[in-house]
């Protein structure tokens, strides 16, 4: 318990280093806040270009800006050199979790991350876990390679579990002030998490088990994914009966208890509502459940895309004109407003599905001034920049992400056709279809 003890008292006392796996969404805005409160940080990622940036002091995440990292550069080193592990006291992994091609979970980032620094590993220090995962992950896969290295979990080393609760572009939130919960494979691996935690985020939830973190986190997204597909299929209901689907969410909005609002998309987007889901229902399988709630919100939001390309064929058919030759443009390319991330983004689903249709399609986004390059989308485009004379061009605008800094009377009043996927226009207008 020794080596446990001393690494309780650096952590208390911020004389510990602080090591974080991961510099994406959740890895950068931690590393930030452990700098914030006086520890010193180790940065690791296996993309240099990231590296390159935080070593030149430039940003590469647009709500958090090059002057804050500019400030806590004294402090934190940026480095693809997973050997730096090893003068770490605590680390923090961050990396992404997926689903593979048949929707499975992909732990590969976790799992070589783990080999990565599993040389490294010394008595005295703390792995935390953080990315999303099924529950056991932490106790049946890093548990056992750790103590491969004949390190003892709960005496030698820490090992706890911590689901990141990053939101990126919510400003009533930030990394200090979400609650943390904390797991811990022994209760003395937990103690030396709620010390790793507690100095930079104003409140810590202890858990009994890494088990149950992990299930926490799980439900967290699936509650929100099982409401949003529950009120997409509420919209659809709504617009073939002719009712707001908005207007209704606003009055059961009055009522002040057993009502929350959620409101309906273009689809899931993000790196955790379209995926965590299925991380339960892929282990569920293992204790022969079949999660039926989870899938059938899953296959809801997942038509989503397909129920709004055939709004713009019908809005289109009506004013005599069909999608193939339409020139369409998509408002929006991230996955929600005010951020650059377009993971998951149902805006490129909306794109390729309107685009194999014959459609003429371009985009604009203030926060993607060229298209990003992915697996699974390609398009040779640039945004377009937003005029009277613009917007009065196309066909059709097709709202997909609501971003704060369009100039939405400017389009309301110069666009043929607008197809409103966000409830941008919740009054009713000639040329606006919701959908």
């Amino acid at each position: 318990m020794k080596n446990l003890n001393n690494l309780k008292s650096a952590l208390d006392k911020k004389t510990a280093t602080i090591g974080i796996i991961g510099l994406g969404y959740v890895g950068l805005p931690l590393l930030l806040r452990f700098v914030d409160v006086g520890y010193s940080v180790v940065g690791l990622d296996i993309d240099i270009d990231k590296i390159n940036k935080l070593n030149s002091n430039e940003t590469y995440i647009k709500h958090i800006s090059s002057e804050k990292i500019k400030a806590a550069s004294e402090r934190f080193t940026a480095s693809s050199d997973f050997s730096l592990a090893k003068k770490c006291d605590a680390l923090i992994i961050c990396v992404p979790t997926p689903l593979d091609k048949f929707r499975s979970p992909d732990l590969s980032y976790v799992l070589n991350t783990m080999d990565a620094i599993l040389p490294y590993l010394r008595p005295g220090q703390i792995v935390s876990l953080e990315s999303t995962t099924w529950p056991g992950t932490t106790e049946e896969e890093l548990l056992p390679r750790i103590e491969s290295r004949g390190l003892k979990i709960g005496s030698d080393i820490a090992l706890i579990f911590s689901p990141e609760r990053e939101d990126p572009g919510n400003q009533k939130f930030s990394t200090s002030t979400i609650p943390k919960v904390v797991g811990g494979i022994t209760r003395q691996c937990l103690e030396v998490g709620l010390s790793l935690y507690g100095k930079v985020i104003d409140c810590t939830v202890p858990v009994s088990s890494t088990r149950v973190a992990e299930l926490t986190k799980l439900l967290e997204n699936i509650h929100r994914a099982v409401n949003i597909g529950l009120v997409n299929e509420i919209k659809i209901i709504a617009d073939k009966m002719g009712i707001d689907v908005y207007e209704v969410i606003r009055a059961a909005s009055t009522k002040p208890f057993g009502f929350v609002p959620y409101f309906p998309g273009p689809g899931l987007g993000g790196h955790c509502i379209p995926i965590d889901p299925f991380y339960l229902t892929w282990k569920a399988k293992e204790f022969g459940i079949t999660s039926r709630f989870i899938e059938i919100a899953g296959e809801v939001n997942s038509v989503m895309p397909d129920w709004v390309v055939s709004k713009v064929q019908d809005a289109l058919n009506d004013r005599h004109k069909s999608v193939r030759g339409a020139r369409i443009l998509v408002l929006g390319i991230s996955y929600k407003k005010n951020i650059d991330d377009m993971r998951e983004s149902p805006s490129l689903k909306l794109m390729e599905s309107l685009r194999f249709k014959g459609g003429v399609i371009d985009y604009s986004d203030p926060y993607f001034f060229d298209f990003p390059s992915t697996k699974e989308h390609s398009f040779d485009l640039k945004s377009v920049s937003l005029d009277p004379d613009t917007i009065a061009s196309y066909d059709c605008i097709l709202i997909a992400t609501n971003h704060d800094l369009f100039d939405y009377n400017m389009i309301l009043k110069h666009a043929r056709l607008i197809i409103d996927t966000r409830g941008v226009y919740l009054e009713k207008f000639p040329n606006v279809v919701q959908a």
